[in-house]
């Protein structure tokens, strides 16, 4: 995942994590929701919820059959911000 555009350094740190661990169906579930994300950012912000951080509006979108993980990001490109929790 390193180096993708669309992805900030620390989503793509946590996807390499998230990769390289025992959980494939995770990664697959959070590179859906990511995928989703970039693909269609107008109805994947309908979907997400919202708060405000000290670098502006962040969403977060739940990954499904997955909880408690969340995919964090911005609408500004859109860029994946985030994917937490992180281990």
């Amino acid at each position: 995942m390193s180096g993708h555009p669309g992805y900030s350094e620390v989503a793509n740190a946590q996807l390499d994590e998230i990769e390289n661990g025992d959980d494939l169906d995770l990664y697959d579930a959070i590179l859906d929701v990511c995928e989703f994300v970039l693909a269609d950012p107008a109805r994947a912000q309908a979907r997400s919820s919202a708060l405000t951080t000290v670098e502006g509006i962040r969403f977060r979108l739940a990954v499904p059959g997955h909880h408690p993980y969340k995919v964090f990001w911005s609408s500004d490109s859109p860029r994946i911000e985030a994917v937490f929790p992180n281990h």
